[in-house]
């Protein structure tokens, strides 16, 4: 479950947390799209990535959370790769 607003994408998390973000980047991989979510509240340097299915429908778009295990997995994986691609 998702809320935008100011730029600021509110998530609730599985404990119930709601997580404040910043939209950095939507990715497509295996034809579908993904949301690179950095969160905003983190007051360390380095803010945590939130990774989130993007889904748009009957002109309405909206993130869903990865609820596969194997998907958010190869998801992540394709991710690091292109932070290390970024990198070099």
């Amino acid at each position: 479950m998702s809320e935008i607003e100011n730029n600021t994408i509110e998530i609730i998390d599985e404990e119930g947390k709601t997580l404040k973000c910043e939209l950095f980047d939507i990715v497509e991989f295996e034809g579908s799209q993904y949301a690179l979510l950095l969160e905003s509240d983190n007051k360390d340097d380095d803010p945590e990535l939130v990774i989130m299915k993007y889904v748009e429908e009957d002109g309405e778009s909206y993130f869903e959370t990865i609820e596969d295990d194997d998907e958010f997995e190869r998801v992540s994986d394709y991710v690091e790769n292109l932070e290390d691609e970024i990198e070099e």
